[in-house]
């Protein structure tokens, strides 16, 4: 993806992202139910890399599937992109695992810049850990193989009930994960970091006794002439 949008992303929040894909009519991009294990990190930024389960049968999901070096879940983690975010659509189910430790720390070693289920993580506390972006549903010890079949590589997905298409540009924030279509990315980041500007002087206002009435939005006479010279003022 352009640096300057990964950089551009990396500053602003997933709030103020569902507020410019809102303006284009998308009202459906964040990631519902997702949540951070450890959220003291950055913003988790880069293009969707995705894993399709589906229901597992026991007579095709047993331990000795692991021994296949071409298993779906294993390949992925092996071929999933330096700087792409790993997304799993687990169905929403977090009664199983879509990941342990094992797996998380074998994509922050290949410079994997995230990973993202809406179902749960085993090792959770592990993971937490690790300095490593990561967003789940919930704790989940049981293996994967309990109740999901890894079976699609890069394809198109849901995820906590987003559609995911390979190459959206994925943010998580300490907020969840927003899903931005490809082809409106460069833009959109443009733009989120202009309304970052704006909002950070609505709220130095606010916090100065200010009314949000004619401020935000900004319909006020003066509030333009205002913006600019704390802009100024700002360096920003």
């Amino acid at each position: 993806m352009n640096p300057e949008t990964r950089a551009r992303l990396s500053g602003v929040s997933t709030a103020t992202l569902c507020t410019a894909l809102f303006k284009r009519g998308l009202r459906n991009q964040f990631i519902q139910d997702v949540r951070p294990l450890n959220a003291n990190l950055p913003n988790m930024v880069g293009p969707a890399f995705t894993l399709r389960y589906i229901p597992a049968r026991e007579d095709l999901n047993t331990i000795k599937v692991f021994e296949d070096r071409a298993h779906p879940q294993r390949a992925a983690v092996e071929t999933c992109p330096e700087g792409a975010v790993f997304v799993m659509d687990s169905r929403k189910d977090a009664r199983a695992a879509s990941a342990g430790s094992i797996l998380v720390t074998r994509l922050m070693k290949r410079g994997v810049a995230g990973v993202v289920t809406d179902g749960g993580f085993r090792d959770s506390p592990e993971i937490a850990e690790m300095g490593f972006p990561a967003y789940h549903q919930r704790p989940s010890a049981p293996t994967n193989l309990t109740l999901h079949q890894a079976l699609d590589i890069n394809v198109p997905i849901g995820c906590g009930d987003v559609a995911v298409w390979p190459g959206d540009i994925v943010v998580g924030d300490r907020e969840g994960v927003v899903v931005i279509p490809a082809h409106l990315a460069d833009e959109i980041a443009i733009e989120a970091v202009e309304m970052t500007v704006f909002e950070d002087f609505v709220t130095s206002q606010v916090q100065g006794g200010a009314s949000i009435l004619g401020l935000y939005p900004p319909t006020d006479p003066g509030t333009k002439d205002k913006f600019a010279a704390w802009r100024k003022e700002q360096g920003r």
